[in-house]
Formats: structure tokens, sequence, C-alpha cells
């Protein structure tokens, strides 16, 4: 079976109510520097939040995972965060592509320092298409939970406002970049960054509303 119809299948799998083996989130373990791992209870929360509020099955233990490995097929969302340098090279590059094509979808967000490094790495990655920021009419934001105003601001950062960017392929969003709002954070306990439990629900949300809209489109 090659890759392109395997992703579809499980996409096609996956559902609110998933049943039998549970599927797992996964991160993305990348080259260059920045620090893959800074969130590590980030996604067992937002997981956890889903098969609470969506009906999901998710593993609330998640799967690490190289940009060029095989594995990336195995997952219906992949996270990515970090404050600094990143590198694919052009193995990772195809397979990325491939991935996502195919279904998969990549969320990026921003830890803090990962902005220039990250949009190199898009423009590499994807050098015919535009990554433009989404309205706040776009159905991502008006999933499970409304957010009328896009993302919300979780951590002050350079005190902008949060945006939420993307990459479209055929009408869907393929990868959804989240600057300046820091959700993958909020998602944490909250005694990591002393985040108020109101806070903490907002980000969730959030995260749950990026997860309903890549099982479904």
């Amino acid at each position: 079976m090659n890759k392109s119809k395997f992703i579809i299948l499980i996409l096609l799998g996956l559902s609110f109510s998933v049943q039998g083996q549970q599927i797992k989130l996964g991160l993305l373990k990348y080259n260059g520097g920045g620090d893959w791992y800074a969130n590590p209870t980030s996604l067992p929360n937002l997981a956890g939040f889903c098969n609470q509020e969506l009906n999901t099955n998710f593993h609330t233990d998640y799967m690490e995972i190289e940009p060029g490995a095989i594995e990336l097929f195995n997952v219906p969302y992949v996270h990515m965060t970090g404050h600094g340098n990143v590198i694919f090279n052009e193995s990772e590059r195809q397979n990325l592509r491939e991935y996502l094509f195919a279904g998969g979808f990549l969320h990026i967000d921003d830890n803090y320092g990962m902005d220039e490094y990250i949009r190199r790495e898009l423009q590499k990655l994807f050098p015919d298409k535009k990554l433009t920021e989404l309205p706040f009419s776009h159905p991502i934001y008006h999933q499970t939970f409304e957010f009328k105003s896009g993302l919300p601001k979780i951590h002050r950062h350079d005190g902008k406002p949060p945006q939420g960017f993307a990459i479209m392929h055929e009408g869907r969003i393929i990868v959804f970049y989240t600057y300046e709002s820091d959700l993958g954070d909020g998602w944490e306990d909250t005694s990591v960054h002393n985040d108020s439990p109101e806070k903490h629900r907002e980000a969730l949300q959030m995260g749950a509303n990026i997860i309903e809209y890549a099982l479904h489109n």
C-alpha cells in the first residue's frame, strides 16, 4: 500500500467516536537546534480534553516523529513547537509534502523565537504557496468552540495580537501556523506557566477546534 492510500484510510477510519485501537497525536522531532520537545504535557492534556469534549478516543501519550519518517503517516495531526532554529533536508521536505497532500495536518505553534526560522523553511517546503493570515470568519475558529476574534492570546511574548496563518491545498488548510498566541504553553499543566484556569481552558478549546478541523477537512 502506498503512503497516500495509507493516510487516506487512516483519516476515513477516524471519527469523533473512534473505535478499536487508540490514535496518537504526533509531535514533530525536527533538526536545527530548536527545542522541539519544549512542552511535554501539552499534547497529553489536549488529547484528554478532546476525548472529554469532542468524544474522540485519542491515546493520551503522543508519538515523536521525525519529518522524514514513514510513521508520520500514522497520525492525523502533527504538532510542531519550539523557540529556535528549524532545518528540514530535502528528503524530509518531500515526506512532509506527501503527508500533507495526502490528507495530513501540520500545526506549528511558535513558542517564542521560532518565527524567522519556520517562515524560511515553509518557503522551501512550499515554494509555490504563500503563508497567508486567515480571516476571523474561517471555519477553524468556529468549530465546537466559538472564537469570533480569532486566536486567543495566551502568553504576552512581544505584546502583538495573535495571528493564525495557513498554507492551503485544494481549499483545505494543510499547515496552520499560530503566532503570538502560544497555545502549546496554554495546553500544559497550569502549574508549569502559572496560567489561569480560564486561559488554560481557552487554549484547549482552540486546540480542540484545530483537531476537529483537521479530522473533518
